[in-house]
């Protein structure tokens, strides 16, 4: 045991013994120093009370540059963190406002159709007419084509040749049925030709169409007297449609008699069939 505290004893000494001069003369210089520092703060003067504090101020003042980074780092740290968490609080607020928007619009949208819809069997509220509701799916129109596709067919005992209406007035008739869906031939359509009776001069003629908005009166008698604002109705003749529907009004322009739809077709969602005789 004592030849352990020995050799640890030797050990040091080496150590100290190893360093060089500087290194002995700075470390006893250390030495000398803190001592004189120590008998120097017990010491109450006030010319070493000055010195003490503007040693002090330097220290502190040095300290609070010294951390000024650190604190500006966090500072930023935590605005760059809040402008994240604002950027994304207020992008999921856009999204809601989006949706409360989306189901606004839809809420609106479903008021209109509503309210077209009551009008529409308003207008249809008859004790005779078995009249099917639809709703156009296609309005396919080009130079050669003016028809519908409706969301109603055979399932709702749709036929071929039934007349169709945009409220009461007479706007085409069924040329294609398939079970889910129909087509409709506007009469406005290049082949669309009915029998019609003119109001109030009781002339038959043919209502012709060319594929816009002004139709034709083909085939009135040499004789007629028909003029502007004539009214124009389905006469029945052919045993197609029910008599009296109406359609539209003269229009003379020149010696052509023209007829203006009284049913603006660009503007048509909902249309009747008259699948027949209410029992």
């Amino acid at each position: 045991m004592e030849a352990g505290r020995e050799d640890f004893g030797i050990a040091i000494r080496s150590a100290f013994l190893k360093k060089g001069t500087k290194q002995r003369f700075s470390l006893f210089a250390l030495l000398i120093l803190s001592v004189f520092l120590m008998f120097i703060e017990k010491i109450e003067t006030k010319p070493l009370n000055v010195l003490r504090s503007i040693i002090k101020d330097g220290i502190y003042q040095s300290s609070v540059i010294v951390s000024s980074p650190a604190k500006g780092y966090k500072s930023l740290h935590n605005k760059i963190i809040n402008h994240f968490f604002l950027y994304e609080k207020n992008k999921k607020l856009k999204k809601e406002v989006n949706e409360l928007k989306n189901k606004k619009y839809k809420s609106d949208f479903l008021v209109l159709e509503n309210t077209q819809l009551r009008k529409l069997i308003d207008e249809n509220d008859s004790p005779l007419a078995d009249l099917v509701n639809a709703r156009v799916m296609i309005d396919k129109k080009s130079p050669y084509l003016n028809s519908f596709i409706i969301n109603a067919g055979s399932n709702k005992k749709i036929k071929n040749g039934m007349a169709v209406t945009h409220g009461k007035n007479f706007i085409g008739r069924i040329v294609d049925v398939n079970f889910f869906t129909s087509r409709v031939l506007l009469v406005s359509d290049l082949n669309s030709k009915i029998s019609v009776l003119v109001e109030p001069s009781g002339a038959q003629a043919i209502l012709s169409g060319h594929n816009d908005k002004e139709l034709t009166l083909d085939f009135l008698p040499k004789d007629h007297q028909v003029k502007n604002g004539d009214k124009i109705y389905t006469s029945g003749k052919e045993g197609i449609f029910s008599p009296g529907i109406p359609i539209g009004e003269v229009k003379m322009k020149l010696k052509k008699v023209n007829v203006l739809l009284f049913s603006d077709l660009k503007q048509v969602t909902f249309i009747n069939i008259d699948v027949g005789i209410k029992k």
